[in-house]
């Protein structure tokens, strides 16, 4: 089974509808309007809810919303790190005083102050409702040189109490007349966990490479380490992780006699998101990878992806990818990098 195949099989796992929930949650805005809907959840500072009478997830301001009800047991994550979870419910606050979130579990209850509240997540007995992500398409054509581009990726979030779960993947072909076409293809997927100490974290990560402008056939990278969250607001979010990985990498055929290398690195993992209510929002990570096994060899790979919403759930997408070796075998690129551009559908909490 190539690459490939295993793509368009991860495609359309991703790619699988949820399933409606009931709309009995109620929210009264600051200004007094009261909504029956379906809270899905809170993220960058948006809370997303979908209504019988319209179709779509709809965006609401979370610093405009006065009070909250709801049967169903919610994720709630706060500024501090801490995680609660439980019903959600907004008890009476006299004018002027900050509005506090109930969150109701079967044993106890917590109140906290809506403004700390970073994220919520619905969460269900149901497996297929607990998931949420992302899926891209883009194209672009030039009639000058007959030159093609095509980008197509998904990306799916499953989230729990203390410990989360994310999987991707990406694909771009280049071809133009006269020239050989360039494909890059890419799966990744990451677990972690939060540690007791409050923002720290612990995770692992798995990634698979092909590159055909780097002479790459298959670049298998796991690793994992501990981690931390250095903001984590409504607005940015920041985290650094440190550790270890092993890589493999296997290369084409060429004159050169190098087919397979493994190598031993450290890990240092960044990743940084910006977000503006209902908007835009910038997602950018990083990954160097100094190798411990051939000491001054480093390898470089960066993602990033600026999102403009359109409608609903359709958002524009500008994305710019990027890997780099120092020191490749002799006769293959130490680099390969592009940008694409197309539109993105969000389903669940995205």
């Amino acid at each position: 089974m190539n690459i490939r195949t295993i793509i368009l099989s991860f495609a359309v796992f991703l790619c699988l509808p949820l399933f409606a929930r009931e709309k009995t949650d109620v929210l009264i805005m600051n200004n007094g309007d009261r909504m029956t809907c379906e809270v899905k959840g809170l993220d960058s500072g948006v809370l997303y809810v979908s209504f019988d009478y319209i179709d779509g997830t709809t965006s609401v301001d979370w610093s405009k919303v006065k009070r909250i009800e709801s049967t169903r047991l919610f994720v709630v994550k706060m500024e501090d790190g801490t995680v609660y979870t439980g019903n959600l419910k907004t008890p009476e606050t006299s004018p002027g005083r900050p509005v506090q979130i109930t969150v109701e579990a079967l044993e106890q209850e917590s109140v906290v102050d809506r403004s700390q509240i970073v994220g919520m997540v619905a969460t269900s007995d149901r497996f297929w409702e607990r998931f949420n992500g992302s899926v891209n398409f883009g194209v672009i054509y030039a009639k000058g040189n007959q030159s093609t581009q095509y980008s197509l990726g998904s990306e799916v979030n499953y989230v729990r109490e203390r410990w989360g779960a994310q999987a991707g993947f990406d694909s771009n072909l280049s071809k133009s007349t006269g020239v050989s076409a360039s494909t890059r293809n890419s799966i990744n997927a990451s677990a972690m966990r939060l540690l007791p100490w409050n923002n720290w974290y612990y995770a692992g990560l798995g990634d698979f490479l092909q590159s055909s402008e780097q002479g790459i056939s298959l670049q298998s990278t796991l690793g994992g380490g501990v981690g931390r969250y250095f903001k984590n607001t409504n607005r940015t979010k920041l985290s650094l992780l440190a550790g270890a990985a092993w890589q493999n990498t296997s290369y084409q055929q060429s004159t050169t006699p190098v087919t397979k290398q493994n190598i031993v690195t450290a890990l240092f993992y960044a990743e940084a998101k910006f977000f503006r209510f209902s908007k835009t929002n910038l997602t950018a990570s990083a990954a160097l990878l100094p190798a411990l096994s051939d000491p001054g060899r480093v390898r470089f790979n960066t993602n990033a992806s600026y999102y403009i919403k359109i409608i609903s759930d359709l958002k524009w997408n500008i994305s710019f990818y990027g890997n780099w070796d120092n020191r490749p075998p002799a006769g293959f690129s130490g680099s390969d990098y592009g940008t694409s551009s197309g539109l993105t559908w969000t389903f669940g909490l995205k």
